[in-house]
């Protein structure tokens, strides 16, 4: 008996990479939805607030201008603690959002963000997601930070969106 050969092989998990040579942290991750759904979940203020970040967040959007030049601000909430994260959009297409970001509780660590949306069949996607900071100490706090635990929980929410048909 032979085994069937799967030509494509899903990233349940998101996969988190810091690149040895430049102070970026790579994020990858597939999700049963098209390209247009996932940035439809990443630039509709009521969607993003819905999934972003980890579980017990209450995320309140303050500001969201999408659109190359548009600025974004929102805060996250949890056992009477604030976290306040803006930045500004520079360019914003039909699969690809590049963005600055920043932690209000670190205003001098600004990352550029860019994250595309690779369509693989199927109804199936790949988020590609890197974010590059000034420094690998910068990088490596970000990492220490419990980023993985908030992009873990939050992507499974937006999965349970998507499979809700919350984001059409």
């Amino acid at each position: 008996m032979t085994t069937p050969i799967t030509t494509t092989t899903r990233i349940a998990d998101a996969t988190i990479e810091a690149d040895p040579d430049v102070p970026i942290i790579r994020i990858t991750r597939d999700f049963a939805a098209t390209p247009a759904q996932l940035m439809r979940a990443h630039t509709d203020p009521d969607l993003f607030a819905r999934w972003v970040g980890p579980d017990g967040m209450d995320t309140r959007i303050l500001e969201w201008d999408v659109r190359d030049g548009g600025s974004w601000r929102y805060v996250a909430a949890r056992d009477g603690e604030e976290y306040g994260f803006r930045g500004c959009f520079h360019q914003v297409t039909d699969d690809r959002i590049v963005q600055t970001f920043t932690f209000e509780g670190m205003p001098d660590d600004v990352s550029l963000e860019t994250l595309s949306f690779e369509d693989l069949g199927d109804g199936w996607t790949r988020l590609h997601a890197q974010s590059l900071v000034d420094s690998f100490e910068g990088r490596d706090a970000w990492l220490a930070s419990g980023m993985e635990e908030g992009v873990d929980q939050g992507y499974a929410k937006l999965d349970a969106l998507l499979a809700g048909g919350a984001v059409s």
